[in-house]
């Protein structure tokens, strides 16, 4: 009989060539990158219709991957988004409704509900689930889910993170957390987020990696390097533009630079066809600034046919682009017209890595690996629901879309209601709430039920609206009135400073 010692030398070897193969093709526990672009709008890169700003790599990552054409962010501005992502959950069951901290009207005809101030360390977030299948995860950029130490994304799963914060431009931008790694001299954000990233791909390239890109830009305030800036400005003239902002477009074309250090890292790593590389945005773009004075910011940019801006719940406020690369089951240059939004991300990359979501937590996301796999297919889902009950770029408001009908809720005491079919009205130009009145009466019930589900906060009457103050901004940091005829003009360029 032979020793067990001697069993053993003969068990280790052939369990280390079983799995030798796995660790070769690592098929079944493929990277996912999210590349999180702040503010872009559905309509400003070339794949989607935008025939100005150079977007070269964002447009060859849809013809090598799967494009969406009703994609929508959770959120219409940036901390609720974030939050689904993180948690996915709708953002109005954890109260994260507004961007952190928010504002105000305090003489409007409602008071809006306080938002949550830090998604809470109780949820289980994605970078969590991702690290119990396996995961090394890393997170780059903007955070905006709590100013406290104890919320940052180091405590919510992320066992790298590099948060910055501070406008584009070089020497305007901090590094509160990289292990030591700190922007060259002259460097734009974008650059030096993309230096963290290849840093990152590099270090785990050997092993599974979660890794979500979130840089500031395109967020105002606009700031970007002079050489692009000019080329838009010459091509403003040559086509007589006014919109898109020629430093806006230059911001654009940075954050296409950063896509393509990114997907050239994966390709040098040699992990193309083991990588999933998703492309999207936080919320609508932006038209201009919510408490625009005039001379105090610029136009912006135009979602056009899309209603609307960052900050409403019309379609340019909320549909976003959404691209998806992942060789292995997505086919080149596939396009996906069913409806589906940010927290489905959740699910899709906890079930791609072969691990479990959270027993205790409802997650509201449906995994999208059916529609990567046929783009023709269709979620077992029949609405979509946004929440948003606050002042920004419109009135507070709630909203559903059920299939190619889509009906918004006004919660500012007027008891408004707009219906529209996308299918026939994308620009959402014909309200018909007259027309309509059973579809209406229908979506508004399916819609209350919903926010009572999900204990949605709403606003009440205020006691104190003042019609002539109403249109007043405060901020909710310093309980004071926004500055904005005081407020600081930041340099477009570097060689503005």
């Amino acid at each position: 009989m032979k020793s067990a010692c001697e069993m053993c030398f003969k068990i280790i070897p052939m369990l280390f060539m079983m799995l030798v193969p796995v660790w070769e093709t690592r098929a079944d526990d493929p990277n996912i990158i999210l590349i999180f672009i702040d503010d872009l709008g559905w309509k400003d890169v070339g794949c989607y219709g935008n025939d100005f700003i150079d977007t070269p790599n964002i447009d060859r990552l849809a013809s090598e991957g799967m494009r969406f054409t009703d994609f929508y962010a959770s959120g219409a501005v940036c901390s609720p988004t974030r939050c689904a992502v993180q948690s996915g959950q709708n953002q109005a069951r954890i109260g994260i409704t507004a961007h952190i901290p928010g504002h105000w009207r305090p003489f409007e005809r409602v008071i809006t509900p306080l938002t949550t101030m830090a998604l809470p360390l109780d949820t289980v977030t994605v970078a969590e689930s991702m690290r119990a299948a396996g995961y090394s995860t890393g997170y780059v950029g903007k955070w905006h889910l709590g100013q406290g130490a104890q919320f940052q994304p180091k405590h919510q799963g992320y066992g790298f993170s590099a948060v910055i914060s501070g406008p584009h431009l070089p020497g305007r931008y901090r590094v509160l957390d990289s292990e030591g790694q700190k922007p060259k001299a002259g460097q734009y954000r974008t650059d030096f987020e993309a230096d963290v990233c290849v840093d990152f791909i590099n270090r785990n390239k050997q092993k599974p990696f979660f890794l979500m890109l979130s840089p500031f830009a395109v967020h105002i305030p606009l700031g970007a390097m002079a050489a692009k800036v000019e080329k838009y400005e010459d091509r403003a003239v040559e086509l007589k533009r006014d919109l898109p902002h020629p430093v806006y477009a230059a911001m654009v074309e940075h954050c296409d630079d950063l896509v393509g250090r990114i997907v050239e890292a994966v390709d040098a790593a040699g992990i193309t066809e083991n990588t999933m590389i998703v492309f999207t945005s936080d919320n609508g773009g932006l038209y201009r600034r919510y408490d625009y004075r005039p001379a105090a910011d610029d136009n912006v940019a135009t979602q056009d046919p899309l209603k609307g801006e960052k900050g409403t719940l019309y379609e340019g406020g909320v549909r976003v682009p959404l691209i998806v690369k992942y060789p292995p089951v997505v086919k080149a240059n596939s396009v996906c017209a069913e409806p589906t939004i940010s927290h489905d991300f959740y699910p899709t990359f906890v079930e791609l890595a072969g691990g479990a979501l959270p027993k205790n937590q409802t997650i509201d996301g449906l995994s999208l690996l059916p529609l990567l796999e046929q783009p023709q297919a269709k979620l077992a889902r029949q609405s979509l629901h946004w929440h948003y009950p606050h002042y920004h770029h419109g009135r507070p408001a709630s909203s559903i879309r059920e299939r190619d009908w889509k009906l918004i809720e006004f919660l500012d005491g007027t008891g408004e209601v707009e219906v529209y079919h996308l299918a026939d009205d994308i620009g959402e130009t014909r309200n018909l709430v007259a027309e309509k009145p059973g579809r209406a009466a229908d979506l508004k019930k399916k819609l209350q039920r919903w926010r009572t589900d999900v204990s949605a906060r709403m606003p009440i009457s205020n006691p104190n609206y003042n019609p002539e103050r109403a249109g007043e901004w405060w901020q909710m940091r310093t309980g004071k009135p926004v500055p904005s005829e005081k407020r600081k003009r930041f340099p477009p360029t570097e060689k503005s400073k």
